[in-house]
């Protein structure tokens, strides 16, 4: 071979390896694979699971106003880590968690020769990356323009989604506010109702390849947060932005933050089957708590008017009828909702915090998050958007020894948004106080994040119930959806278990519930928070069935193992639940006929004793205890929009 023969080949060589450059990290137990590739200039991933494709090669990137860092791109340097972590979690499925995972980090560069790392974080069952940008001598800032992060899937695939709201619209003009209806078992050709893409966390069923959840974390005030885009007809779903429109204009799209920076985590659940997706831990395994906590909190059950009696209930004696519900039910807070300050005043609240506390039960106080950025006029408004005015309020609120605040009604994902969540949460730390979001953004890791944060509705919750019959029809469907995606990735205050059978005040009137009461009661254990407002009323005391009440004098709030078993979204849910020594496996069904289930329990052995509450055929609960035969066939029967709970 001739000199000139030689360099051909070399060059040859050269450019190939410029077209094709492939990186690969897999899970700890090998069955998850990404494969990362340099082609073009552009990199994209692909992720299979026990060899099957999950995610087709997808984009990264983004282009900022400094420069493109997604295309142009050339391999700079890579190095690899394990990851071997415990840590506690008091807030959500598990109390204490063992995070494994494998990492690459590849540097790549621009045509600039401006830097970027992308971190992969590959667990047995999830992916974590980010973007990382460096220090470059001629700028300290970065604005993010747009993100090509994307999720390219199979052809096969079907979808469980929600649509992203437009913007400012809804009730007096609160939207966006992730309160829109699932839409389930769709393709990928349905495109969003409002045409503005998905909000997360978002569901994918790959054929028979397996689950795919998709979500982000560590949103705080340095990002906004992202949604999903609609589909291109490949099967491409890309990050999003939020709308101009939303927060009343205020706020940039684009966020942006100091350099070196990073973009929160993309995370993505996979599994052949529906469990590692209600198990999963992603969205905490990679944050460390921004503060510290300056008192120890305490979480637990509380009453709260508003939910049944609604805002006529916001008056000093009705609220002295929730606050004796509380302590007749052992319950730790009463929730006190909108126009405390008008028709209560804060001269009226010190006295009926003094009540409270004299019957060993503590208030929650609730506020708008403004009044600039949409139309509510419900009090109190302007007092949590400006610090100056917040803090006199939280001082008066640690005066009174209330517990916490629910804050309501919130304007969009911008990153300013995202800066008011973070100023809110960690101004009450400093007042002792934890903190709720209605009307508001799904919460990205904040359980770890916020010390303080205890809950945020961001679903289409329990009040819908209220307002419409067509909720009460479909509230089975709903709370069979919701473990696989919405609570499976933080916090959901859905302020449920109602024991009223009718809608309103004197349990007469109203919409009808069509669920049973057991499905009532498995829902406290289905859905996640660890401060739960249950939608009791004064009249259940005498009027719900007394094994119903007994059970919710003692069923807990916090958790430290969650595990699944059963179901699938929309038609049915089996979870299970440890608190303690103790095991609560709840089921529902939204079946219009009777369903029976049998289930493999392996809490339970041979000859164990359980208490179960389940659905006479009268479907009115009934409770019994049960010897346990076979823990590998447990049989159990649920009437149609019924329920059943198993305690161990």
């Amino acid at each position: 071979m001739n000199r000139n023969t030689t360099l051909a080949a070399l060059a040859l060589m050269c450019a190939m390896s410029i077209q094709a450059q492939k990186h690969t990290v897999s899970s700890p137990d090998q069955q998850l694979v990404v494969d990362i590739e340099l082609t073009g200039g552009k990199a994209t991933y692909s992720v299979k699971y026990a060899g099957k494709q999950m995610l087709e090669a997808s984009p990264l990137g983004l282009t900022a106003n400094i420069g493109d860092y997604s295309q142009g791109l050339s391999f700079v340097e890579e190095k690899t880590a394990v990851i071997d972590r415990h840590y506690t979690l008091d807030r959500s499925k598990q109390s204490q968690v063992d995070y494994k995972a494998n990492t690459l980090t590849m540097t790549l560069q621009n045509a600039r020769r401006q830097k970027m790392d992308v971190e992969f974080r590959v667990s047995d069952n999830d992916i974590a990356f980010r973007y990382m940008v460096h220090h470059p001598q001629e700028t300290g800032s970065l604005r993010v323009m747009e993100e090509t992060t994307g999720f390219d899937f199979p052809a096969q695939t079907t979808t469980f989604l929600c649509p992203q709201s437009d913007a400012m619209v809804g009730w007096k003009r609160t939207k966006p506010s992730y309160e829109e209806e699932y839409k389930l078992d769709a393709p990928m050709s349905d495109k969003s109702q409002f045409g503005h893409g998905f909000t997360f966390p978002c569901l994918f069923k790959v054929g028979d390849n397996g689950w795919v959840l998709v979500s982000e974390t560590g949103v705080d005030s340095h990002y906004c947060a992202s949604h999903l885009s609609d589909a291109t007809t490949g099967g491409l779903y890309t990050i999003a932005f939020p709308m101009a429109e939303e927060n009343n204009g205020n706020g940039t799209v684009e966020p942006a933050f100091a350099l070196p920076g990073h973009t929160p985590w993309r995370t993505i659940t996979v599994g052949s089957t529906l469990k590692p997706i209600v198990e999963t831990t992603i969205p905490w395994d990679n944050l460390e708590p921004l503060y510290e906590p300056t008192i120890d909190y305490k979480y637990g059950r509380g009453t709260w008017s508003w939910i049944v009696w609604q805002d006529n209930s916001i008056n000093y004696d009705d609220q002295v009828k929730y606050i004796d519900l509380a302590a007749a039910m052992g319950y730790d807070f009463v929730l006190i909702d909108n126009w405390w300050d008008t028709n209560i005043g804060k001269e009226g609240m010190e006295r009926l915090a003094q009540y409270a506390h004299s019957k060993g039960v503590s208030p929650f106080v609730w506020y708008s998050s403004s009044g600039y950025w949409n139309d509510i006029v419900q009090g109190p408004i302007n007092r949590m958007d400006n610090p100056i005015v917040r803090k006199k309020e939280m001082k008066w609120l640690k005066s009174i020894g209330a517990k916490g605040i629910k804050v309501d009604f919130f304007g969009g994902d911008k990153q300013e948004t995202m800066r008011l969540y973070e100023q809110i949460l960690s101004d009450a730390n400093d007042y002792g106080l934890m903190v709720i979001f209605h009307g508001c953004t799904l919460p990205r890791g904040w359980e770890v994040l916020y010390p303080n944060y205890v809950g945020s509705e961001a679903v289409l919750a329990s009040e819908n119930i209220y307002f419409s019959q067509h909720f009460c029809d479909e509230e089975a469907v709903n709370t069979s959806t919701h473990p696989f995606i919405r609570n499976a990735v933080g916090c959901m205050e859905y302020g449920g278990c109602f024991m009223n059978r009718r809608m309103n005040r004197d349990n007469k009137g109203g919409n009808t519930r069509k669920t049973t009461d057991a499905f009532q009661l498995a829902t406290t254990v289905l859905f996640q928070n660890p401060i739960q407002n249950f939608a009791l009323t004064p009249n259940n005391l005498d009027d719900a069935p007394a094994i119903c009440m007994d059970y919710l004098r003692q069923v807990p709030t916090t958790w430290d193992e969650t595990m699944f078993i059963d179901g699938y979204p929309g038609k049915s849910v089996v979870m299970a639940r440890r608190h303690g020594e103790k095991w609560y496996i709840a089921g529902v069904t939204a079946s219009k006929t009777a369903q029976t289930f049998e289930l493999s329990l392996p809490m339970c052995s041979k000859g164990d004793v359980v208490t179960v509450y389940s659905d006479g055929k009268n479907r009115e609960p009934e409770m019994k205890q049960v010897k346990i035969s076979n823990p590998n066939k447990v049989k159990i029967t649920a009437q149609g929009d019924g329920g059943f709970v198993i305690v161990k």
